[in-house]
């Protein structure tokens, strides 16, 4: 996790000194974003914060004028879409190479 951090740029969510939430953007700083392993955790949720997470996320200003950004989620879409995600326009240009021994 920590290699992941270093080479990410990381939100943290926090309660006083207890973390309570995270996300983290690679990027190139100039292009692309991968939005990633957003999480509120559950006795946090319902409240507002991962809408505010993400908000902070998509205004942080090293993040401005990237040309597109990504994301996976299984069940959190319509948090998404309020921020301009939307489903893949063009899925077919899009692969994976998966490892699953990683």
């Amino acid at each position: 996790m920590q290699r992941t951090i270093d080479n990410s740029l990381p939100f943290g969510l926090y309660r006083g000194a207890e973390q309570i939430g995270f996300a983290r953007v690679v990027t190139d700083y100039a292009t692309f974003a991968w939005l990633a392993d957003v999480f509120v955790l559950n006795e946090f949720r319902g409240r507002g914060l991962a809408k505010w997470l993400i908000e902070v996320v998509v205004n942080h200003p090293d993040l401005q004028g990237l040309r597109v950004w990504v994301l996976g989620t299984k069940d959190a879409h319509k948090l998404y879409r309020r921020f301009g995600f939307s489903e893949l326009k063009t899925p077919e240009f899009w692969m994976e190479r998966l490892d699953p021994t990683a």
